[in-house]
């Protein structure tokens, strides 16, 4: 498999994790403030994630 590949695969997956993470934290979370506020606070990785794995892919194919 081409390394672009698997980083792709590897960040997608990660940011899909992070998402399903978040609903289930949050949503679990009854009354609870605090843990609605740690699924809200986990739901913002998801961005970061797919932010860095942009990077990262722009990183690579930047002409050298």
């Amino acid at each position: 498999m081409k390394p672009e590949l698997i980083l792709k695969g590897t960040l997608l997956f990660a940011a899909l994790a992070s998402f399903v993470l978040s609903v289930t934290v949050y949503f679990n979370a009854g009354d609870d403030t605090n843990g609605r506020l740690n699924g809200i606070y986990i739901g913002i990785w998801v961005p970061s994630i797919l932010a860095l794995g942009s990077f990262l892919l722009a990183h690579r194919r930047a002409p050298k």
